[in-house]
Formats: structure tokens, C-alpha cells, sequence
């Protein structure tokens, strides 16, 4: 006996209520009235993780700005005088937080 059925590779795709619905239990309230939601968060949806990013960027919700470190190491070793933030500099690191529009009421 054959097997005739395929199996398809696509998503099914998930409904903007369901999404919103996913954001509003991931994110969390700040303290400026806003929502923030962690990337780390969003990545542990698994499936979804790339419909939830679509659905931010869509509805206006903006990574969050990484603070620069001014850690100084103290001149130790062959690169110690160098500032931790040269030291990321070369690398393009995605943001920890999504943080949503000011209007937003979620």
C-alpha cells in the first residue's frame, strides 16, 4: 500500500486576533504607560515568533534602544583600555525588548 498524501510545508496562517491576542499576554506594562514585550519572549512561540515580529513592526511597535555600556576594564591586558561598547560594536545584536506606541491601549 502506497502513500499517496503529501504533507504541506506551509504555516497555516495565524489570525491578527489571535496574534494580538499572544501579544497581549506576552508583554507587560511600564511604568510610562506602555507595553513592553521581550524578544526572548516572542522566540518561545516557536512557530509564531515570525508572524508575532510581522504583526509588531505592522502594528508600530518599536525595538527598543540597547544603552551603551561604559564599562572601562582598567587598562588590563592587551585590550583592557578599550570601552565595552567598542568591544559590540562589530557585532549587530537584535533587540531584547519591543516596546508598543504610545496610543496603544492593549
Amino acid at each position: 500500500m502506497a502513500y499517496d498524501r503529501t504533507v504541506s510545508e506551509e504555516i497555516e496562517p495565524t489570525r491578527d486576533d489571535d496574534i494580538s491576542a499572544v501579544v497581549a499576554r506576552l508583554s507587560r506594562p511600564t511604568r510610562t504607560g506602555r507595553r513592553v514585550i521581550e524578544r526572548a519572549a516572542i522566540m518561545a512561540e516557536g512557530s509564531r515568533s515570525a508572524a508575532i515580529l510581522t504583526w509588531l513592526e505592522n502594528a508600530s511597535w518599536t525595538p527598543e534602544e540597547r544603552v551603551t555600556s561604559t564599562a572601562y576594564r582598567g587598562g588590563a591586558g592587551l585590550h583592557g583600555a578599550r570601552l565595552e561598547s567598542e568591544r559590540s560594536d562589530a557585532r549587530k545584536q537584535a533587540p531584547q525588548r519591543y516596546v508598543s506606541p504610545p496610543t496603544d491601549a492593549t
